[in-house]
């Protein structure tokens, strides 16, 4: 089901391109008292995780997006507004993005959701009775919705928000290869460069000798300039894909929706930079726990609001909470 979003663009910030920019360079947040954990994985690997909140009532999963971490400020943003409302939150830094390099060549992809279930398979042990949600971000939003459709009713979360989410992965790809996008593609695989790189000199320094081999096969990637190519030489490589295009094809979320059982809500701004609205699903694509709320304006994971030149506000910081306070009250009023 679609629905008419309320969310009006702040006047002097209504070009798609600095909605998506100044969110992302220039946004600043207090960032509050967080708790890292440790979470060692069967692979002999580990994933960070950072609680926010004390206490144990509601906890919602975070996922940031392409080359973010907990530390991205629209987590850090989030995160400070749920605890305001008496949610506690986790993000998950998917491997290698939290500020340590991971042990093994494995990273993580759009379409990774292994390590999503090992962390809520753990967390609902520790907590069986309570109230989970989740929210992702760009491809953390991919991975969430992938997983919940995976997962179906095997899952007890009591909703999920997924913001400018790549729902046709190789079409994103190609837009990011035209126009002025091709900005945000060449930072974005810059530092997924910068990252392959490191990561390999982190592999040899400890001694992770197959791992680093794998890493090192890839060979030079000087001449990678766009998502087909890095995909293709890097993710088809440490993964168990034949292609960047059967990566694509198989990771991409649009096919997972149907299967959705969580309430869920998507958020997608129709002037997203980093796509086209033909990845946009269509009603008959949507299962009936899936509401879409499209909005005219917003840029990529930007919805920067206010009325004033220095009173601006970031509108997922209201409405992410305000739907999951709006789906546990009202699973709270069905179990009664």
């Amino acid at each position: 089901m679609r629905i008419k979003s309320r969310f009006k663009p702040i006047w002097w910030c209504r070009n798609r391109h600095l909605q998506t920019i100044i969110p992302a360079l220039f946004r600043t947040v207090k960032a509050p008292k967080l708790k890292r954990e440790r979470l060692l994985t069967a692979d002999g690997d580990f994933l960070d995780l950072d609680f926010c909140g004390e206490g144990t009532g509601p906890l919602v999963i975070l996922l940031h997006g392409l080359t973010g971490s907990s530390q991205s400020s629209y987590i850090l943003g989030l995160q400070a507004s749920l605890l305001e409302q008496g949610l506690r939150s986790v993000a998950l830094n998917f491997r290698g993005c939290s500020g340590e390099f991971n042990q093994t060549s494995r990273c993580y992809h759009s379409g990774e959701t292994g390590d999503i279930d090992f962390l809520y398979r753990t967390l609902r042990a520790r907590e069986p009775n309570t109230p989970f949600a989740a929210v992702g971000f760009s491809i953390g939003g991919n991975v969430l919705l992938k997983w919940l459709g995976e997962q179906g009713d095997a899952i007890s979360l009591f909703a999920a928000t997924a913001v400018s989410v790549p729902f046709e992965l190789g079409q994103c790809a190609t837009q990011l290869d035209s126009g002025f996008s091709k900005i945000y593609r060449k930072r974005l695989i810059r530092e997924l460069k910068d990252y392959i790189a490191l990561k390999y000199k982190h592999l040899v320094a400890i001694g992770a000798n197959d791992a680093a081999e794998k890493i090192k096969q890839i060979g030079d990637l000087a001449n990678v300039q766009s998502f087909w190519q890095y995909d293709q030489r890097v993710i088809a490589h440490l993964y168990d894909f034949s292609s960047a295009e059967d990566y694509y094809q198989r990771s991409s979320s649009r096919q997972f929706l149907k299967a959705i059982k969580t309430p869920t809500l998507l958020i997608q701004s129709l002037d997203d930079p980093f796509m086209t609205q033909d990845i946009i699903p269509a009603n008959h694509e949507l299962s009936e726990s899936v509401v879409l709320e499209l909005t005219q304006a917003g840029g990529h994971v930007g919805f920067v609001e206010g009325k004033g030149l220095f009173k601006f506000s970031y509108w997922l910081d209201q409405r992410i909470p305000e739907f999951l306070n709006q789906k546990l009250k009202e699973k709270v009023r069905n179990y009664e």
